[in-house]
């Protein structure tokens, strides 16, 4: 095996004008930092809502191993079928459990060694859904046993829910990455047991925009306090994205860098 494992994180892909940036510059990063396994955040990539099959398939022609979601990936309900189907394609894991879909994967990079991917949700100002930090618990017992490189996308919309699931993980997974706010932060870093940590890793997609949304719509909508149609902006569109580098055998972190094209 290895002595070490590089993975690439892109961070939530924003519709049509996010997945066309991905096409257009994942190849470079992935050549850049010789990854070995890659993986994004796909729950906005059908028009800021949910995913389709053929989404799905582009991502992975791209490269991408493993395709991870959140709140929004059921904003369609052909998304069932998807997730029922395709043990690659994630949903937050601590859903109940009546819900279609896979929580966690083992990814076997034959000699790279497996890699476990868990996509958890936060419950802070989002739905009452069951505990991450005891589903966290569970997916990694299940998943230390075949590889201690594990990484986790905690898709959450309050800082601190990540930030206290990366402290009460620190050891125990090579990395968490934040994701669902679509603003990227700058606190990436490694923490005192080796678990790689970022709050979040930012939104691909047109930040011409109020996270996604065109402007105007977003301002109607605080002003009026009334519902408009969701309407996803095309222009000033960037690529968010973090590098990883694990120790193959400790599954501990040497690396975390934050990637922003173009930067600001």
């Amino acid at each position: 095996m290895a002595k070490h494992l590089n993975i690439f994180f892109v961070g939530d892909i924003n519709g049509r004008p996010g997945l066309a940036l991905t096409t257009t510059v994942l190849k470079q990063y992935l050549q850049k930092y010789e990854v070995d396994f890659c993986i994004a955040n796909g729950e906005n990539l059908d028009n800021g809502k949910s995913i389709t099959e053929e989404q799905a398939k582009a991502l992975f022609d791209l490269g991408v191993h493993v395709i991870t979601t959140g709140n929004h990936i059921w904003d369609s309900w052909k998304a069932k079928k998807i997730l029922a189907e395709n043990r690659n394609i994630l949903r937050p894991l601590n859903y109940p459990k009546e819900n279609p879909g896979y929580g966690y994967c083992i990814y076997d990079l034959k000699e790279k060694g497996r890699v476990g991917v868990v996509n958890l949700q936060g419950r802070t100002y989002m739905q009452p859904i069951d505990d991450p930090f005891k589903s966290a618990d569970w997916a990694v017992s299940k998943i230390a046993p075949e590889t201690k490189m594990i990484f986790v996308d905690m898709h959450a919309e309050a800082t601190a829910e990540k930030m206290a699931l990366a402290w009460h993980l620190d050891g125990r997974i090579s990395a968490l990455v934040g994701t669902h706010t679509h603003i990227p932060t700058s606190d990436a870093r490694i923490l005192p047991k080796g678990t790689a940590y970022i709050t979040d890793a930012g939104m691909t997609g047109p930040y011409d925009s109020v996270i996604g949304l065109k402007k105007e719509i977003a301002i109607k909508r605080f002003m009026h306090q009334t519902p408009y149609k969701f309407e996803l902006a095309e222009h000033d569109v960037r690529f968010c994205g973090v590098f990883i580098q694990l120790d193959a055998e400790t599954g501990k972190a040497k690396k975390i860098e934050q990637v922003i094209f173009p930067a600001f």
